[in-house]
């Protein structure tokens, strides 16, 4: 992406915090900072992009109320969720209306750059994401290398949860605390967990020591904590819940900005010419919670793992097979 892609993202966040924020601003750390510290949480099921049957970016209350019941009905019955009787119930009066709110609006989709809603994917990442989805719908195995243990997703394993940048799953499992010190911002993820240090600096470290959570580096603009992030594992290149595709070659980059006293607006984009065609932004507010950070133990991806490649290991043996 060119660097007046980049501009357009920048200014496009910009904008979008200030609409509240240049009303509030938060208060400030014993280190003069915006204090973003605490435990911020998610209330809602949101999807990624537009939906043919709701294209508006905002709501009325009464119908955002509707169209997040009908969200956490379809999640309860994804095939994947539903075989797996260690998932928890996604309830539709989950957290504080179970509609996601951003700025007092009433949100549908996390997308706001583009103005359809949708990600500038290129037309072969459009159909791979449609093959994906539809297989979360059924029980179909998605598209992911089954070749040995080494190659399977990290957060199928259990290495990562849902604290891999950029954070695109909402559900209210998933609060994030955050910690500011004089050299870095620390964010600890609940579902994983998943810990980032995240050094104030212009430079990124040697991307064979990025972790799978990738090499990030933060910087302050006025009351923006942004966070770039560089090094992501090739093999975590799908993301599901929603899908999104980050491959190790993208740069992702996050915006924290307080915009009331409870509400924390986190941005991002995933910026790669060869997934994405154009510059675009995604949004959704977090909110203070009182509740601390719980233990998650995850192992399900380690311990099914010999039949999962058991399973490969026959498929490939059926006539007709291709690897």
């Amino acid at each position: 992406m060119s660097k007046l892609g980049l501009v357009v993202i920048a200014l496009g966040a910009l904008l979008a915090a200030s609409a509240t924020a240049a009303d509030y601003h938060a208060p400030r750390n014993s280190l003069g900072q915006p204090d973003l510290q605490g435990v911020w949480n998610t209330h809602f099921v949101l999807p990624m992009e537009a939906r043919p049957d709701t294209p508006s970016l905002t709501l009325p209350e009464a119908e955002a109320k509707a169209y997040a019941r009908k969200l956490n009905d379809e999640a309860g019955k994804l095939a994947i969720f539903a075989q797996d009787p260690e998932v928890a119930e996604i309830r539709s009066d989950a957290g504080r209306s179970a509609a996601a709110i951003v700025r007092g609006q009433y949100r549908t989709r996390q997308v706001v750059q583009p103005a359809d809603g949708m990600l500038p994917l290129t037309r072969g990442m459009r159909g791979q994401m449609r093959f994906i989805e539809q297989a979360l719908r059924t029980q179909t195995e998605p598209p992911l290398p089954t070749d040995g243990p080494e190659v399977r997703p990290n957060w199928e394993r259990c290495v990562v949860g849902w604290g891999q940048p950029p954070i695109v799953s909402t559900s209210d499992i998933n609060p994030r605390q955050i910690v500011q010190t004089r050299d870095a911002v620390v964010i600890l993820t609940e579902y994983g967990p998943d810990l980032r240090v995240i050094p104030y600096t212009d430079k990124h470290g040697p991307l064979l020591q990025a972790s799978a959570l990738g090499d990030a580096i933060a910087h302050w603009e006025g009351e923006t904590l942004v966070i770039e992030t560089i090094g992501m594992p090739a093999k975590d290149v799908i993301r599901p819940f929603p899908t999104l595709f980050v491959p190790a070659t993208a740069k992702v980059v996050e915006r924290y900005t307080r915009v009331s006293k409870t509400e924390l607006l986190y941005q991002y984009t995933v910026v790669d010419p060869s997934i994405y065609t154009a510059p675009w932004l995604a949004e959704y507010s977090l909110f203070a919670t009182a509740k601390p950070i719980y233990e998650f133990a995850c192992h399900e991806g380690n311990y099914s793992l010999p039949n999962i490649l058991a399973g490969a290991r026959r498929a490939e043996q059926q006539p007709g097979a291709a690897r």
